[in-house]
């Protein structure tokens, strides 16, 4: 999603030029539905437990037993080995590639649903997911740095939302296939998901960033060549490229994580951590993992596996309707329509339980939940979902991707565990509408980050978003400021 160009550096000449439009190539859509397709894997994966857990549960089914704590270990344990998987992803995708970091998963997923789906005993079922929860931790750090990579900036929004969407789309067959398979057959169709995503992963070509980086630049000309058509004049992107990196080398120190600490880079890296925290303590995860209950303890009329099904449909909808917005209204609106959104359904969450906890008496209003729940929902995936992954891949300098990307992602999975860990505590401790008032209090605090610091990064390229997020101006030739023509293929 990025690559633009950067031609010599002269002087510029205000002479107005009329940009030709970029077109987006069939081989940008082929290279995001691809890597899109592990972002499916990954939302299968991660909603598995949920729909597994009645099966494995239950001792007519189950040929070994499932005790309640071993029920929580299973869901929680994925959110630790993400964690993991973060922490090893952004060394990975340094020195193995982008593509090849992606495409190393496909077969670790395989064998987890397989250990999971012939498990004998629960330490299988958690080897399974716990080598599935590194796989999830490695791809949600590489799937939006190659996709930023490697899509122009004027689709970069909307195909850098398809692993979003395909997520969403695992997900929700999750939930479905769950409805009518025990967690045994379940695990074989997750098993079968990552095949056709391990054959498509081999047709495209490495980020032609990283190729400059290593200085590689016959076939960082063949990787822009495949992604902007053979027609298109590729040379001053990948001129900009080589300029970009050798001002990343001269700026280069030995350790890395100190690097992160420079000033420069601190700021990028700290909007990225924010976002991940305000993604996170929205409560998306608690209430998500605890749909079902929250409904029956509000005592709506609607079943809760019903409800369960109703808010993945929804999440599914509204991923869409941000990729027809996201590269039209921009970033920061749709993350004030999403936070927006989730303060006002939190509180009145909170205020519902209140009533059913103290009165006066809301029995009437079994519907409410249901509501505010695709409400939050919806605002939640276009905006705050999403957006932090996309950004991400945006607003981290190239120097530090890897490793400030590896921390943003073990960062996010640390407070999964959190807050998915800590709900029902929360919820003893302040009641159900405390816990909501809570998350919703923590939503409004986000608003405001957003509006004081997060940039937009609409339209503009990698090397535009890290000039300016770090502070470097200099003066580019009219010819810099061309988008490359792209064709259709």
């Amino acid at each position: 999603m990025k690559i633009l160009m950067r031609a010599d550096t002269h002087v510029s000449f205000s002479v107005p030029v009329e940009e030709p439009k970029a077109i987006c190539t069939l081989s940008q859509v082929i290279a995001a539905l691809s890597v899109s397709l592990g972002s499916l894997v990954v939302g299968f994966v991660s909603a598995y437990t949920s729909p597994a857990l009645v099966s494995m549960t239950n001792p007519n089914i189950t040929s070994f037993e499932v005790t309640k704590d071993a029920s929580s270990w299973v869901g929680g344990i994925m959110p630790l080995a993400g964690l993991v998987g973060g922490v090893a992803g952004g060394p990975l995708i340094e020195y193995l590639g982008r593509r090849n970091t992606i495409l190393i998963t496909a077969v670790p997923f395989i064998v987890s649903s397989l250990l999971i789906a012939c498990a004998v005993n629960v330490a299988m079922v958690l080897c399974g997911r716990f080598l599935a929860g590194f796989c999830v931790g490695i791809a949600s750090l590489s799937l939006p740095v190659y996709l930023g990579e490697t899509v122009q900036p004027e689709v970069r929004g909307t195909l850098g939302l398809l692993p979003t969407a395909f997520g969403n789309i695992g997900i929700l067959v999750c939930f479905v296939a769950g409805s009518f398979m025990d967690w045994s057959m379940l695990a074989f169709l997750g098993a079968a998901l990552p095949v056709p995503f391990l054959i498509l992963m081999f047709l495209i070509p490495e980020t032609p960033r990283w190729y400059v980086s290593r200085g590689r630049e016959e076939r960082a000309r063949k990787a822009l060549s495949w992604l902007r058509g053979k027609e298109a004049d590729v040379e001053p992107e990948l001129k900009g490229l080589m300029r970009s990196q050798a001002d990343a080398d001269r700026q280069v120190s030995q350790n890395t994580m100190l690097e992160l600490l420079k000033r420069n880079n601190l700021k990028p890296l700290s909007i990225s951590l924010g976002l991940m925290f305000f993604q996170q303590f929205s409560g998306i995860n608690a209430v998500i993992f605890y749909t079902v209950q929250i409904f029956k303890d509000a005592g709506s009329t609607i079943d809760g596996n019903v409800c369960t099904i109703i808010v993945g449909v929804v999440n599914f909808v509204a991923t869409f309707i941000g990729i027809v917005l996201i590269d039209r209204a921009g970033r920061k609106i749709l993350l004030y329509v999403s936070d927006i959104a989730m303060v006002l359904t939190l509180f009145v969450l909170g205020g519902f339980f209140y009533c059913k906890a103290h009165g006066p008496d809301v029995s009437h209003l079994g519907w409410l939940p249901l509501s505010c729940f695709v409400i939050y929902i919806l605002g939640f995936s276009v905006g705050f979902g999403p957006i932090p992954w996309l950004m991400m891949g945006e607003i981290l300098p190239a120097k530090i991707r890897g490793a400030a990307a590896s921390v943003a992602t073990s960062f996010n999975w640390t407070c999964t565990f959190v807050v998915t860990k800590t709900f029902q505590d929360l919820t003893v401790a302040l009641g159900a509408h405390g816990a909501f008032w809570l998350f919703g209090a923590i939503c409004f605090v986000g608003l405001f980050f957003v509006i004081l610091y997060v940039p937009e990064t609409q339209g503009k390229t990698l090397e535009d978003i890290e000039r300016k997020m770090m502070g470097r101006v200099r003066r580019m030739s009219s010819v810099a400021n061309i988008k490359p023509l792209s064709f259709n293929m």
